[in-house]
């Protein structure tokens, strides 16, 4: 049943306490509301959750994405068929009565903002802004700026992120906030930092560093900075000559080459030099961001999930029984390791049922409950290598000869990224030259709901990035909070959770640079599977110290707990 609108008329009951807002270019707030893509926008869903069940004095603000991101369909030979993703905000939100402008290439383009009310566990609720230009008093191009997550040209991309960053902040003084930190997470809301610069009393003359210290210094106080990726494709850069066009005379052009680079506005750049607090999003990723941009203090904040939203049902039910408060203090699920053996191998196979069943509703192929299942679900690029896992299938069919096992994978390809779409379609070829005796099915469509069944559904979590490239990976953490274990390469989250033998296991050595199948393989064929055959007891040991060792700390709740005392005080 479609959920009714929101009776939310006004903003007006978050204005007094409100003095944190978080900019982010997607959120994951429901499965049904198209305004994310993938691990940038459910981590910041996350954030939103625990920022309402702390009660935290926070305002988010994003874009509505009416078009969505991609839904994804594949074709008899298993190559990606992209489609637009409507959604229907009026069945989610409330248009708010305010309305700004911001100049764009000359033109005037007018926002509005729809309010959605993010509940917590404990009755407090945080609102989430959805920025909108599909309004009558724009042109029909501008219109559309709001439409496609992360799509269009280089133009269309600068216009959202006008619309995100210099949008988004006057439609929070239009409303009446008072803010007093701002957070962006990632670098697609910098031109809120820029255009809180050009709002203090300065000299004329902007261009030697000397003369704009203190506005910088103000702009830093206010401003916090959480980048997500190490991949350089990742961090978003304009030339020069396009900001011009968007946005002619806005600032002096020499002094945002100083904050933004001298060749290209690299947004990433930009906010690290407008951001008094940085943090990258764990530990390892910390200290590749410093390598990457030099002469930057970079904490670490490692990422997080929110456990009442990752947790299964029947996985959550049990913690409730024997952990009452761990929604909110998840700390206490550092006793998980005491929970019934039998009871957790229970909830489990409840979890995993279920996505057999899914699995043969989606694809009509029936696995086998019995069989240990591998999963993998990711973004579809190059740098994580999905098909790291299917890469020899002789050396598969001969570990799967001796330890049968099946394997679940899903994820979209962005659309321009015809390398990932090869992966897919690769992915497929493999997969049925495998057949029966490595049962390997790919589902489409890889969203929120799917991304529940599998973390809960699956017994080993299969991550191999190439090394140093990932930033966190919350997914393995959705998985462990859900007693499934992680095999993982020694990067991002996994090297702060990973005790060998206890919540998983790695796959190569740590800062090993060349980690390859032939390491996968090994691990897989010589511990992972003998443990499920042989050690049943041991397994269950393990799925319970996953749940106490991980869930515990790898939570959104410690994490917001860190900015709010580190950051945004």
């Amino acid at each position: 049943m479609t959920p009714r609108p929101q009776d939310v008329p006004t903003i007006g009951p978050y204005l007094g306490r409100t003095k944190i807002a978080y900019f982010s270019m997607e959120i994951g707030i429901r499965t049904e509301m198209h305004t994310y893509s993938g691990g940038l926008g459910v981590l910041a869903g996350d954030t939103v959750r625990s920022a309402a069940d702390l009660g935290l004095p926070m305002v988010f603000v994003t874009l509505i994405s009416r078009a969505g991101y991609l839904r994804q369909e594949f074709d008899a030979e298993g190559r990606q068929i992209d489609h637009t993703d409507p959604w229907t905000p009026e069945d989610y939100a409330t248009p708010l009565r305010a309305k700004v402008a911001v100049p764009i290439n000359g033109e005037t383009v007018w926002i509005q903002p729809w309010l959605y009310r993010m509940e917590g566990v404990q009755g407090h609720s945080v609102p989430i802004l959805l920025l909108d230009t599909d309004l009558p008093e724009n042109r029909a191009e501008d219109r559309t700026i709001t439409d496609s997550l992360y799509g269009g040209d280089a133009s269309y991309r600068l216009r959202q992120e006008i619309v995100l960053g210099i949008g988004g902040l006057r439609i929070l003084q239009a409303l009446g906030f008072t803010i007093a930190t701002y957070h962006m997470n990632e670098g697609h809301a910098a031109l809120l930092a820029l255009d809180l610069l050009r709002r203090y009393p300065r000299p004329a003359d902007l261009i030697k560093p000397k003369e704009i210290a203190f506005e910088l210094r103000r702009v830093r106080e206010a401003c916090v900075f959480t980048t997500h990726t190490p991949v350089e494709a990742g961090h978003d850069q304009f030339d020069y000559g396009l900001v011009n066009e968007l946005l002619p005379r806005f600032i002096d052009l020499d002094q945002l080459k100083m904050l933004a680079g001298p060749d290209r506005m690299n947004m990433t750049r930009l906010a690290l030099s407008l951001s008094g607090y940085v943090n990258g999003v764990a530990v390892r990723h910390a200290e590749t961001t410093r390598h990457m941009f030099p002469g930057y203090q970079v904490r670490a904040v490692t990422n997080g999930v929110h456990l009442a939203t990752w947790a299964h049902p029947a996985m959550a039910q049990l913690f409730s029984e024997n952990i009452p408060h761990w929604q909110i203090e998840p700390e206490w699920l550092s006793r998980a390791d005491r929970l019934p053996a039998n009871a957790v191998w229970s909830a489990h196979q409840t979890a995993k049922q279920e996505l057999v069943d899914l699995v043969k509703e989606r694809t009509g192929r029936a696995l086998d409950p019995e069989l240990p299942t591998l999963g993998f679900a990711r973004r579809m690029t190059g740098y994580k290598r999905p098909d790291l896992l299917l890469s020899d299938i002789a050396r598969l069919r001969a570990i799967a000869k001796k330890s049968p096992f099946q394997i679940v994978m899903a994820g979209k390809a962005h659309p321009k990224d015809l390398g990932g779409k090869e992966v897919i379609h690769k992915i497929h070829g493999l997969a049925k030259e495998l057949g029966d005796e490595v049962p390997v099915v790919f589902l489409p469509g890889y969203d929120m709901d799917l991304a529940r069944h599998i973390v809960s559904g699956v017994d080993v979590w299969v991550n191999n990035p190439v090394p140093p490239l990932e930033a966190s990976g919350t997914s393995g953490m959705k998985a462990a909070l859900n007693g499934v274990l992680n095999l993982s390469v020694l990067d991002g989250w996994w090297v702060e959770g990973w005790v060998e033998g206890v919540t998983g296991w790695s796959i190569g050595t740590d800062r090993e640079a060349e980690v390859g199948a032939d390491d996968l393989y090994t691990k897989l064929e010589g511990t992972v599977l003998p443990a499920w055959t042989h050690d049943h007891d041991r397994w269950l040991w393990m799925m319970r110290q996953a749940i106490s060792k991980v869930a515990f700390f790898f939570n959104t709740h410690r994490m917001m707990r860190r900015y709010a005392a580190e950051a945004y005080l």
